[in-house]
């Protein structure tokens, strides 16, 4: 009886298989050949810039001039999330430009350190729900939740097993409207290419475009891309964008992560002709505060003039 009941089940989830539409060619394309991430005028960059003169206003003006990431996370929700949405990817429509979105709202979020938060697990499908809905055009690119899958280990494991079943319907209602989804695969130094393939898998990479990696951190890019090829020999078909926001002077003594001295900004974002990395982006916001740090600096997300000016003065040349 329970063999035949085993059958019947492998028959019906093979022809749930046949059923379902693929992903369309929108959400599983390069977004970024031919069209630069749009350049966006509201940032938080702009704001420090107004209220600066002479050189820092200078420094500042070499930030915002690049595309950069827009990070949506737990503080807005509903409606008003899948208006913000909205808003922006038209607006990059228009303007022939991809972009670039990061979803960070999960649950037990950041393991505890300065990021922590997130929504519950109801609350965070029903978030996904509204980011999706405000998706317009097909060059719109989601980096899903930056450390979700490296931070693993923190969790518990139901805590485990909950976020990877959230992490793969967000993949899949993110496909649904024609998104193109780079889970995230941490950097380099942290998890094994192995390990990371699994957690991948696990997580809803079939469905996905691929991987962003060196999200918020200071790996090299040379180091990054061997990291994502790697990826892609373990996941056959995976591509990669890498964040080269603060790399150009390389990872910190120590691999300190949390407003590390002596970083700078790394290579412009721009399409990468690569059959494994699309694109170099700036997805954390040079500038941006990674925390207090036990230093009493700028809370996480809080534009930080005076660190956003050294990075530009040990940028990449």
């Amino acid at each position: 009886m329970k063999t035949l009941l085993v059958r019947r089940l492998l028959t019906l989830l093979l022809l749930l298989l046949v059923l379902l539409p693929a992903p369309s060619e929108a959400a599983t394309g390069d977004p970024f050949t031919g069209h630069r991430p749009l350049v966006e005028h509201d940032r938080t960059v702009d704001r420090a810039m107004a209220a600066s003169s002479g050189s820092t206003r200078r420094a500042l003006a070499v930030i915002a001039a690049q595309p950069q990431a827009r990070w949506y996370g737990d503080g807005l929700t509903g409606s008003r999330l899948t208006a913000d949405v909205a808003t922006r990817t038209a607006r990059a429509g228009r303007a022939g430009a991809s972009s670039v979105l990061v979803a960070y709202a999960l649950p037990h979020r950041g393991c505890g350190s300065s990021s922590a938060g997130g929504l519950t697990a109801a609350g965070y499908r029903s978030w996904v729900d509204a980011l999706a809905s405000g998706v317009r055009g097909t060059r719109v690119a989601v980096v899903l939740e930056p450390d979700s899958l490296a931070q693993l280990d923190c969790l518990s494991t139901a805590q485990k097993q909950e976020r990877l079943a959230l992490l793969r319907d967000a993949v899949g209602v993110l496909v649904a409207h024609h998104a193109v989804v780079y889970l995230d695969a941490g950097h380099a130094g942290w998890t094994p290419v192995p390990t990371m393939a699994a957690r991948l898998r696990s997580a809803g990479i079939a469905l996905a475009r691929g991987v962003s990696v060196n999200v918020s951190s200071f790996g090299r890019t040379a180091d990054e891309v061997s990291y994502a090829r790697a990826l892609a020999r373990a996941v056959p078909g995976l591509h990669a964008v890498i964040d080269t926001s603060r790399n150009g002077r390389g990872p910190a003594a120590h691999a300190a992560w949390c407003n590390p001295a002596g970083r700078g900004l790394g290579s412009v974002p721009r399409a990468v002709a690569d059959v494994v990395v699309d694109a170099l982006l700036w997805v954390k916001a040079p500038g941006e505060s990674d925390g207090s740090c036990g230093r009493g600096e700028p809370a996480a997300g809080s534009f930080w003039t005076p660190y956003g000016v050294g990075l530009v003065g040990r940028r990449a040349r």
